[in-house]
C-alpha cells in the first residue's frame, strides 16, 4: 500500500514505510522523545537505527489521507501531553510539507517513562 498525490502532470506514490521514515525522522527533533518503541510479547523495547520505524503505524485512510501512530518513550521529569503535543505538531508539519497528503490524525501511545 501508498499514498497517491495527483496532480495536473501525473501521480506521485509515497510507500508507507518512506512516510514512517519521515515521521520518525521529525518525532526526533523533539524535545524530551527518548525514542521510539515497539512492544513485542509485554516487554516493551526502545528501538534504535533502521528497526525504528517499527514505533510507527501509517494507515491509509478512504478519504486521501492518512493517520500515523506513534509509540514511544519519554524523558523522566519532562510533562508527558507537552511533549506529545509538540510531537503530533511536528510530525504533521513535516510530513504535510514533504509528501502534500493531509494527516487526519496522529495518535501518541506513550509506552514508558525513561531517564535519557
Amino acid at each position: 500500500m501508498s499514498a497517491k498525490v495527483t496532480n495536473q502532470y501525473g501521480s506521485v506514490e509515497i510507500d508507507k514505510h518512506v512516510i514512517a521514515q519521515i515521521a520518525y525522522r521529525a518525532a526526533m527533533e523533539s524535545y524530551g522523545l527518548v525514542g521510539l518503541a515497539y512492544k513485542s510479547k509485554g516487554i516493551v523495547e526502545l528501538l534504535k537505527g533502521e528497526n525504528a520505524v517499527k514505533g510507527v503505524k501509517v494507515e491509509e485512510l478512504e478519504d486521501n489521507t492518512i493517520a500515523i501512530e506513534l509509540y514511544v518513550i519519554i524523558q523522566y521529569g519532562t510533562n508527558i501531553s507537552t511533549v506529545a503535543n509538540n510531537i503530533i505538531d511536528r510530525v504533521k508539519y513535516t510530513v504535510e510539507k514533504f509528501t502534500s497528503i493531509k494527516l487526519s490524525k496522529i495518535d501518541i501511545n506513550v509506552q514508558g517513562i525513561r531517564v535519557k
